[in-house]
């Protein structure tokens, strides 16, 4: 899919700054950003990053979280104690679980494995952030990272109890996802409501975990099409729903639509999720 030229005009200027202590790396992503016509800064250090996020107030940051001074983690303490919401996209040197839960409770939007970084990646992923810009980077981003872009047929061959993750958080569905895929469990995502009815009828899931606020169709609506559907393994499925805080009467009506138990975003972890799964499946 091409960029429109008014996509490109909103992003021109916009201010990147890099928190990476390794100097080639830095030198590439600045390189690559600044021929994307963006406004970019290096900083070498975690102390150095929190200064001039402080003076230059970018729009986005690009942190890393091994750094000498002051590590990553107490950079984005220190920001959200500030309650400073510049977006953050985390230069992640492991991927592992206990690190994406950090950064996710610290704030982070998402992020990118410094072993795997591919400089248009990270532009993708930064663009979204700046510009929604949803049809082109989701369709980059994805392919490029996730393992659900496959048909669902090719889904069906894996094995174990079948999991359907709709999600529009990026961040979150990938973390998600790949907790899910490492506790044996089948599990494919969908990005919106109607993304999740198409993959319903195919899939056929034993377990759904759906936000109640999606794109083009709402969890509502799609909890109403899984309690009503002519399949009875998709019409008796367990139905989890990811909820935000502060959302008690929809809460309400989604267990009055049938959804079997729901879980707060901000309070859960993906450990909490298997167990959630796996105790309501008497597993």
């Amino acid at each position: 899919m091409q960029i429109k030229k008014n996509e490109i005009s909103n992003l021109m200027g916009k201010k990147i700054l890099i928190v990476e202590d390794e100097d080639a790396l830095a030198s590439v992503l600045l390189a690559k950003f600044k021929l994307e016509g963006f406004e970019v800064q290096v900083a070498v250090n975690g102390e150095e990053g929190l200064e001039k996020i402080k003076a230059w107030q970018p729009d986005l940051i690009l942190l890393d979280i091994i750094m000498p001074k002051m590590n990553g983690y107490e950079v984005m303490e220190n920001l959200q104690k500030n309650d400073n919401k510049i977006p953050i996209i985390i230069i992640s040197n492991s991927g592992q679980d206990v690190e994406l839960e950090k950064i996710k409770k610290l704030g982070a939007i998402d992020y990118i494995i410094k072993t795997q970084i591919n400089p248009e990646e990270v532009v993708a992923k930064a663009k979204n952030v700046l510009n929604d810009l949803t049809g082109y980077v989701n369709e980059k981003v994805e392919k490029i990272n996730y393992g659900y872009g496959q048909a669902v047929e090719e889904e069906n061959l894996r094995g174990g109890v079948k999991v359907l993750l709709v999600e529009d958080d990026s961040f979150l569905r990938d973390i998600c996802y790949k907790k899910l895929i490492k506790e044996g469990f089948n599990t494919i995502a969908a990005v919106n409501g109607e993304d999740a009815v198409k993959k319903i009828g195919d899939f056929k899931p034993a377990v759904v975990l759906l936000d109640i606020i999606l794109p083009t169709m709402n969890g509502f609506e799609v909890l109403k099409i899984i309690r009503s559907h002519q399949d009875k393994t998709v019409r008796e499925a367990l139905v989890i729903m990811l909820t935000n805080l502060g959302q008690e009467e929809e809460v309400k009506k989604a267990m009055d639509l049938g959804a079997s138990d729901y879980l707060v975003k901000a309070h859960f972890t993906t450990k909490e999720i298997v167990e959630k799964i796996k105790s309501k499946l008497g597993l």
